[in-house]
């Protein structure tokens, strides 16, 4: 290869480069193609859900979320999942600080542990050639 050749291919992936850069900067609805879409539709959908978050707890409460996302992804999904609803329905009268948040989480652990909670139960049954405890005296 000769340095025009060189100087064509560094010019194409420059360009390249910069139209991806414009295209993820682009608003969701202005994604183009249509496997893109739904990428951009899942972050716009993420930057919602953390501007919500945001807005309903206190920076203390969201590092406490944060550091319980990091071990338990699921259970921080669900919690904000819950803080959203409550916010919606106007159950939410301030923001809510960080042992509000610890109040929220005893009480979801405990249904949890009553949900998951196991009983072991014997039944005993009686035949009619079973031997009586009267027939062993």
């Amino acid at each position: 290869m000769d340095d025009a050749e060189l100087q064509a291919i560094r010019q194409a992936r420059l360009a390249e480069i910069r139209q991806n850069q414009n295209g993820a900067r682009a608003p969701a609805g202005a994604a183009n193609g249509s496997s893109g879409g739904s990428g951009s539709q899942q972050s716009g959908e993420d930057d919602a859900r953390a501007a919500m978050i945001a807005q309903i707890l206190t920076p203390s409460a969201r590092e406490r979320l944060s550091r319980i996302r990091i071990v338990k992804a699921q259970k921080a999904k669900g919690v904000e999942d819950l803080l959203i609803q409550m916010a919606r329905t106007g159950q939410l009268q301030s923001r809510v600080d960080e042992d509000e948040l610890i109040g929220l989480l005893d009480q979801i652990s405990k249904q949890e542990s009553k949900q998951n909670e196991t009983k072991i139960v014997y039944q005993t049954r009686r035949f009619q050639g079973d031997i009586s405890d009267d027939e062993w005296d």
